[in-house]
This record gives structure tokens, C-alpha cells and sequence, in this order.
């Protein structure tokens, strides 16, 4: 009889239990959740962005496409006018990178095969002094020519400006000298790119500015040169600058 009372007992309380949430003998432990209602669900924390920084403009890269007058054969080469240039710039505040691409005995055809590496710097300026090899070796002035065209073509096509260096031979070369000496103006006038009219102005032909073999620059010439190439160099680097300014004010 008390077993049947005991029994009849428990049937009754253990509902009462479950409903008020309690947890009735031998049951697994329950863990009480909140409801929230998925039509207003509570707002995740936004992470912090922090304040973009002030873009710094990029140092602009020059590369020196050249022979063995821009390589700065027999001297050292912080002596060579690409090296000198740079220095003088940075001394007066005016950022600017330099890669001296100058090999010695070096022709327009080599300059061409050798392009592709230059633009894979990415370089702002692309200067060319290629073709006096050419001359001395009396190669045709229209394969001078192309190969120059195609070397400013692709360096424009890459997004690089072009500074050109004219060239002349001595005048023992009768017409073809002629020939050659008229090739660099005529480029730069067709292809609408900066013209240095001689590289070596002042310095060719002069002894005492040319080592041993009359044709290389001492270190002293070699700043004359520099002196040549400057102006040109400085407008063009300030024209980039210029540009670059008027497209982050637009932007």
C-alpha cells in the first residue's frame, strides 16, 4: 500500500518539476538558454579602422641605358656621371634612385636585347645613350635607327618616359658621320622625346678631359658630362612630379 502511495506520489511531482524548469531525479543536467528573436538580432561589435596614413610618394627610378661613356670605363663607378647626378640631386633634396646600366662595348642592337630587363624595374625614366659604338664600327645608320625606335617605343609603352643622348663621330667619317650626328635630332623630333644634343660637349676631342685612349672621360670630364645630362634630367623628373600631384587631386 505505502509503495502504491509512493509511486502515485512521484508521478505527481515530477511534472511539476519539469514545468518549473527544475530537474527531476536521474535526469541529465539541462543548460537554460535565452531566446533571442532572429527578426532583431543583436548587433555584432564593429572592429576599429584605424586612420589611413598620408601616402608617401614614390621615389622615382632612373635608368642609364649605355655603353662604356655611361658605364664610366676606367674609373670607379661613383665617378661616372649617372652616379654624379645622383648625388647632386640628393644633396639638394630631390629624391631620385639611379641604375647605372652602362656596358662597355655595348651597341643599339645589345641595348634592345637588354630592354626588357630595364623595364622589368619599373623605372619613372628611361635615359638612352646607345649608338656611338655603332658609328665607330660604321654599322648602317637605318639599323641604328630601328633599333633605337623600338628601345623608345617599348620603354614608352611601359609606362617610362625617355631622355635621349645625341651622339657624333669624328669628322674623319665624312658623310656617314654627318649621317649619324643628324639620326638624334631627327628621332627626337619625331618621336616627340627630350633630346640632349651631345653628350659629350666640352668634353670631346679635349686631351686633358679624355684618358689614355681620347675617347673615355677622366673623373673631371666626366663632370662636365654630368653637367650636359642635368637640366634635361631635372625638367623631366619635375614634369613626373607635376603629373603625379595633378592625379592625386583629382583622385
Amino acid at each position: 500500500m505505502w509503495r502504491k502511495l509512493a509511486t502515485r506520489a512521484l508521478a505527481f511531482v515530477i511534472p511539476v518539476l519539469s514545468a518549473c524548469g527544475a530537474q527531476a531525479p536521474g535526469e541529465a543536467p539541462r543548460v537554460a538558454h535565452r531566446a533571442v528573436p532572429v527578426s532583431n538580432p543583436a548587433p555584432a561589435a564593429r572592429p576599429a579602422i584605424p586612420a589611413s596614413p598620408a601616402p608617401v610618394p614614390a621615389t622615382p627610378l632612373v635608368v642609364f641605358l649605355g655603353d662604356s661613356l655611361t658605364a664610366g670605363l676606367g674609373l670607379d663607378e661613383n665617378q661616372a656621371y649617372p652616379a654624379l647626378l645622383e648625388r647632386q640631386l640628393r644633396e639638394e633634396g630631390k629624391a631620385v634612385r639611379v641604375v647605372n646600366a652602362g656596358v662597355s662595348g655595348d651597341t643599339t642592337a645589345g641595348g634592345l636585347a637588354r630592354i626588357g630587363w630595364i623595364l622589368g624595374q619599373h623605372p619613372d625614366l628611361v635615359v638612352v645613350g646607345l649608338g656611338a659604338n655603332d658609328g665607330l664600327r660604321g654599322l648602317p645608320i637605318a639599323e641604328v635607327e630601328t633599333n633605337l625606335r623600338e628601345i623608345i617605343r617599348r620603354s614608352r609603352e611601359a609606362g617610362a618616359r625617355v631622355l635621349l643622348l645625341g651622339m657624333r663621330l669624328p669628322p674623319n667619317y665624312g658623310p656617314y658621320a654627318e649621317q649619324f650626328t643628324a639620326l638624334y635630332p631627327k628621332l627626337a623630333k619625331e618621336l616627340n622625346v627630350p633630346l640632349v644634343p651631345f653628350l659629350l660637349d666640352k668634353v670631346g676631342g679635349i686631351r686633358s678631359l679624355n684618358q689614355a685612349d681620347g675617347i673615355h672621360p677622366t673623373a673631371m670630364g666626366q663632370e662636365i658630362v654630368a653637367k650636359n645630362v642635368r637640366p634635361y634630367l631635372e625638367e623631366m623628373l619635375e614634369e613626373k612630379g607635376a603629373a603625379k600631384r595633378a592625379t592625386a587631386g583629382a583622385g
